[in-house]
């Protein structure tokens, strides 16, 4: 039986689009029959802990000779002496969402520290797996050669087509973990020139992780006097999404970077129009005929979009057309487990 051992950080049940890949290869090549061992590292990854990096360290050590290792890139980039050390001894491969150090907001610093740092361990690794066309081309700039590299883009789940809201306020959503990548409080200061329409918008996804982030949306929300039309839900369960996405008239995620989109695709998969940015690898997870794309980081380029969008029926109509022939392109997650199951092979 071919076996492989998975190490991430954080729960393998955590709610972000990362962690869902991982689990979901994972539970596909159990299908195919691999034999998988998934090790959870400490969440305090990509800057880890000394208690985390010993942690990591006996988690390697404790696998033996010639296993095939795969390693999340939100902690394989912050460990590159760990790796060099167990190159060797290790079938190494590393599965890069998107580069550390273009995480928004970061200390320029930390950034070049992770740059360096990610830089270094990809040098070790006998195979790199990313998750998009747009991060196999920015791993150039980290020393990884392309014929290294074997892009494996997320699966999506077949969904039933949206439903909408009806008669009342056009239901916007926004699904993603309230950190400044996201772009949450570029969306608020945009629709806050918008109250003269009807809208409504809900955003899911985790306060949590960045409270810092979440307390100040919960500030401009009532700065704007929002309270009425923004509803923050937090992080929801997978099994109540569903209703969420069936009961909006648009999908809006104004990322300031993305290395796939998951939340895009998913969108797409229940027919939903989409309003986004033209940052990282969106362009390439949404066509052209599915949404509308806006300069990245611009309120007013966003603002003016959302009045469009809210104001003609005909046009969410036309780029709902364009994701439901989108959905039935959709790759889905058996597809991705087989490609995942035969790049292996060969490692």
């Amino acid at each position: 039986m071919n076996k492989l051992h998975l190490l991430l950080p954080g729960a393998i049940n955590a709610a972000t689009g990362g962690t869902l890949y991982d689990r979901q290869i994972a539970d596909g090549l159990r299908s195919l029959g691999w034999d998988v061992r998934v090790r959870c590292l400490d969440e305090s990854f990509p800057v880890p802990t000394e208690a985390a990096l010993s942690d990591a360290a006996r988690a390697l050590a404790d696998i033996g000779d010639g296993a095939r290792v795969l390693v999340d890139g939100l902690a394989l980039g912050a460990m590159p002496a760990l790796v060099a050390n167990q190159r060797d001894r290790l079938r190494l491969i590393a599965l890069v969402h998107h580069p550390l150090a273009l995480e928004t907001g970061l200390d320029p610093a930390l950034a070049r520290a992770l740059h360096r740092s990610e830089s270094a361990a990809l040098r070790h690794v006998r195979r790199v797996v990313v998750t998009s066309p747009s991060t196999a081309r920015l791993l150039d700039g980290f020393g990884v050669a392309a014929t290294d590299i074997n892009v494996i883009e997320p699966g999506t789940e077949p969904a039933a087509l949206a439903t909408g809201s009806g008669q009342g306020p056009l239901h916007l959503l926004c699904v993603g973990t309230v950190t400044p990548r996201k772009g949450h409080l570029l969306l608020i200061k945009a629709l806050a020139g918008l109250q003269h329409l009807k809208w409504r918008l809900t955003c899911a996804g985790s306060l949590e992780r960045d409270p810092t982030t979440a307390a100040a949306l919960h500030r401009h929300i009532g700065t704007l006097g929002l309270e009425h039309r923004v509803q923050l839900l937090g992080e929801v369960p997978h099994a109540d999404m569903a209703q969420l996405y069936a009961s909006a008239d648009l999908f809006v995620l104004p990322s300031l970077f993305e290395g796939y989109g998951m939340a895009y695709a998913e969108a797409l998969a229940y027919g939903l129009p989409v309003l986004g940015s033209r940052a990282g690898a969106i362009p390439d997870t949404v066509p052209a005929d599915a949404g509308l794309l806006v300069e990245t980081g611009s309120t007013s380029a966003l603002a003016a979009a959302l009045e469009q969008l809210i104001k003609d029926p005909k046009l969410r109509e036309r780029l709902a057309a364009g994701a439901r022939r989108a959905r039935s392109q959709l790759p889905t997650w058996e597809d991705r487990a087989r490609c995942f199951a035969e790049v292996l092979s060969h490692v």
